[in-house]
């Protein structure tokens, strides 16, 4: 074996230690080769047919942080007719001290891997990029995956929750105010796409603007140029936009509630990503992803059973990696021992079944008694426990984020980094729980 430069620096091993040692040694820090382990092994498949291979590892650093890469075997013949490979070695998700672990895009189905390099053609782009996929896929991250990876990776980047914004929200916030512009506006306002200039906007939920701030939005993305609420002269911005739905935008566009020239100016290059249940092979590493923010919240090291994770990837998750999330979550706070077991994330799974049949079935009936709020079911929330077998997934949460915000003194930054989630989701879920 010998090694480049570049590998000599990612992996700690110098070529002349790496001379004489196998890969999957210093690589995969396994014992056993890959093919032994049940994973694709693009040495043994270029050896078997002399053809070029690919497959996607997990390689460990120096650091024994976690490389996502994919590697691609390629045949390479000396003068003598002797068959040797090279072997290139390409960046999926790259480890990120800034970024929690659970905040990565990770996955190794053919589905996920081909949304991946889409993503990265999409990077390299300067036009506009429109994210499709259910809730739950991941596609602020996706997003943030973009951002990473383009030429504009050192600028800012900022986020726009479209469902948040009402009329007179919507341009104070992407335009910004000027001194005076309305009673009490006592200051200058930067409006997002001032801050975001030479950077990236990520319009979340698009598909929710209203029709008249549509308009507006189209009007910036036309022309690069836009005019503060109070303003009298107009400023110019430079703006990459990545719009994120959740919704057929084009059937929107179809019954007339979004404008059609404003899709074609999002849409320039689309890319979807694919459900969970699309991609069950990947729950077995994103749940033991998932779970390492989880055991350092709870300041303990859960692991699934084997026949838990068999568990997990039988479910078809309507709720996607979000909703795999929950489970995790929940499962840890109900198991009494580390290794969590396949009776738990059956109940958790059960639970969820049954919340969401009883939705089903209430949203054709006459209203009933209101339900308990929030504050109610984290105050009684051992007697639902007694009562149902285990808490509901909302009660849970819920519960979990009053400690927290008791511990911090209500401090919501504290508690946004505790939990590894934006200001902007907590302030979601305060608002979801009534949590003050």
């Amino acid at each position: 074996m010998a090694v480049n430069s570049a590998y000599e620096q990612t992996y700690g091993s110098t070529a002349e230690e790496a001379v004489g040692q196998f890969c999957y040694r210093i690589s995969h820090d396994n014992d056993v080769p890959c093919c032994q382990s049940g994973e694709d092994c693009p040495h043994e498949k270029m050896f078997e047919d002399g053809k070029s291979h690919s497959c996607v590892h997990i390689h460990y650093d120096k650091d024994h942080r976690m490389h996502q890469v994919r590697v691609t075997g390629h045949p390479l013949r000396s003068t003598d007719g002797n068959l040797f490979m090279g072997e290139l070695i390409e960046e999926i998700s790259v480890p990120d001290s800034a970024q929690p672990v659970d905040k990565r895009m990770v996955g190794e189905a053919p589905l996920f891997t081909a949304c991946v390099d889409q993503l990265k053609l999409v990077a390299a782009s300067y036009a506009p990029v429109l994210l499709q996929g259910e809730t739950g896929t991941g596609k602020e991250l996706a997003a943030h995956y973009i951002h990473k990876h383009s030429p504009r990776c050192d600028m800012p980047f900022l986020t726009v929750d479209c469902t948040a914004l009402t009329d007179t929200l919507f341009e104070a916030e992407v335009f910004g105010h000027a001194r005076g512009a309305y009673t009490g506006s006592v200051g200058e306002k930067a409006g997002l796409f001032q801050e975001a200039n030479k950077g990236t906007l990520f319009l979340d939920e698009v598909g929710e603007l209203p029709m008249n701030q549509q308009a507006k939005l189209l009007r910036i993305l036309e022309t690069g140029q836009y005019r503060r609420v109070g303003g009298r002269g107009t400023r110019k911005v430079d703006v990459r936009i990545i719009c994120a739905t959740n919704r057929h935008l084009w059937e929107h566009v179809i019954a007339g509630k979004f404008r059609e020239d404003l899709y074609y100016r999002i849409a320039c290059l689309s890319v979807r990503l694919p459900n969970l249940r699309e991609r069950l092979e990947d729950v077995p590493i994103l749940a033991n992803t998932l779970l390492e923010p989880v055991s350092r919240t709870m300041k303990r090291n859960f692991k699934l059973t084997p026949k838990a994770l068999q568990c997990l990837k039988a479910y078809d998750y309507p709720g996607n990696v979000r909703e795999l999330r929950n489970i995790l979550f929940v499962s840890a706070t109900h198991s009494a021992k580390e290794e969590i077991q396949e009776r738990i994330v059956n109940e958790v799974i059960g639970q969820l079944a049954r919340t969401r049949a009883s939705a089903t079935s209430s949203a054709n009936e006459p209203p009933a008694a209101p339900p308990a709020t929030a504050q109610e079911t984290v105050a009684t929330g051992n007697n639902k426990t007694a009562a149902n077998g285990n808490s509901s997934l909302n009660g849970v949460e819920a519960r979990h984020i009053r400690e927290l915000l008791d511990e911090y003194a209500g401090n919501r930054r504290k508690v946004a980094a505790d939990l590894e989630i934006s200001e902007r989701t907590l302030y979601r879920k305060l608002k979801k729980y009534g949590l003050t």
